[in-house]
């Protein structure tokens, strides 16, 4: 990788080197454009190492470009021409060209073969050597400057100044900040006239006002309805996983809902409500309960109930109900039987707040949709400008999707630059 302390006109300044960054540096050189990518951290993909818990979640399996634009709501509208350039299928075939396989997991989500993230950051990094891009580690960019007259941009840090014919804004949004994502790009976006949706977190674990349920941490429900509700009027029933941690929930069911749930937190009284059994109504649930007691009624009822739900959750529910869960299963009353049915369909936990930037997997907020030509990635505000990946104000899902949103608007960007 080469780098150099050049003070001429570069046909294109890349900054940022996450996901999108290093996909639109890539693309660029390629086309034998002179590239330069700028970086505030001393390696590349810094924060890529850390999706995924590690593994990277590199896009959502879902080939269909119309059905995937559904997952991004609103903004679908806006992406069908980026996508329809460069889709899920391109992004696995132009991994397979580095040497990256992939394999499938729930609901599409599509992995590296090594299961390690830095297999895909080391794939990008050896395709920016490969086209000639230039990097430049350690620096904090202060100000990009728009020179209407010459059509320059001029970016400033505390020691220099770069000169370019065109940028890309590949700063990311302002989760995980340790990663460098400090929300700069926003602040720059903003000084160079595009409006900027205020910041907040999309995809976040939840806290709980629940002490009881803080002792689960680890737990995981798989295929359980979740029932959102504020002030006990319904909004959202899903079925999907839930996980419990040390101060309330996660898991890409609640990281999906973690945006309404913040939203309906101002509104007034939350509640998510879990049925552990959404298969079984009440009546055949009782009866196998019925069922197991009556085989097993000798046994202690904490040891049949963990027989039907995880281990740790079991003592958990029956403290809830004030039951001994040494009482053997013969000596359980009739209503209390009903009384634990009614628990199993019917959990109800109160979430109290969103954790913050520091745990969100992506942020929500950035510049406004209307202000950028999807063909290109071009801003519609500054000739030149580019804006890829968490720089835009795009809400996604937990599953590969936002990932693909900076491969796509990446390689976009990288190709009109």
């Amino acid at each position: 990788m080469k780098t150099s302390g050049a003070r001429d006109v570069y046909d294109v300044v890349v900054v940022g080197g996450g996901p999108s960054g290093m996909m639109a540096a890539a693309r660029a050189g390629a086309r034998g454009k002179r590239v330069l990518l700028v970086e505030q951290n001393t390696i590349l993909g810094k924060k890529l190492l850390i999706t995924g818990g590690g593994r990277c979640n590199v896009t959502n399996n879902t080939l269909d470009v119309r059905t995937l634009l559904r997952k991004y709501k609103d903004a679908g509208k806006f992406l069908f021409s980026a996508f329809s350039q460069h889709s899920v299928a391109d992004t696995i075939a132009y991994f397979a060209l580095l040497g990256v396989t992939f394999h499938e997991e729930l609901e599409g989500r599509m992995f590296p073969s090594t299961n390690s993230a830095k297999t895909i950051r080391d794939a990008l990094v050896s395709d920016i050597e490969k086209n000639n891009v230039e990097v430049r580690f350690g620096v904090p960019l202060t100000n990009i400057i728009f020179d209407a007259p010459s059509a320059l941009f001029i970016l400033e840090s505390a020691h220099e100044r770069i000169v370019a014919h065109a940028v890309v804004l590949a700063t990311g949004g302002t989760s995980h900040k340790e990663t460098g994502s400090t929300g700069d790009g926003f602040r720059f976006a903003t000084s160079l006239g595009h409006m900027v949706a205020e910041n907040s977190f999309a995809l976040v674990p939840i806290t709980l006002s629940d002490a009881w349920a803080h002792v689960l941490a680890g737990v995981v429900l798989r295929d359980v309805k979740i029932t959102l509700a504020v002030d006990g009027v319904t909004k959202t029933k899903i079925i999907g996983k839930f996980l419990f941690t040390h101060v309330g929930a996660s898991g890409p069911t609640i990281l999906n809902m973690s945006k309404q749930i913040g939203e309906l937190l101002e509104e007034g009284s939350v509640t998510l409500s879990l049925d552990l059994f959404p298969a079984e109504d009440h009546g055949a649930l009782r009866s196998r309960l019925t069922t197991l007691f009556a085989e097993d009624s000798n046994k202690m009822i904490k040891n049949v109930l963990r027989t039907m739900v995880p281990p740790a959750l079991a003592p958990a529910l029956l403290s809830q109900l004030g039951l001994d869960g040494d009482t053997p299963c013969h000596s359980v009353s009739t209503e209390d039987r009903k009384a634990l049915v009614q628990l199993l369909k019917n959990i109800e936990l109160h979430p109290d707040g969103l954790l913050g930037a520091e745990k969100a997997v992506v942020s929500a907020g950035g510049v406004s949709l209307e202000e950028v030509d999807f063909r290109t990635m071009e801003s519609r505000i500054v000739p030149g400008l580019f804006l890829v990946g968490d720089v835009l104000n795009i809400d996604r899902p937990s599953g590969g999707y936002s990932l693909q949103l900076c491969w796509t608007t990446g390689a976009v960007a990288g190709s009109h630059v």
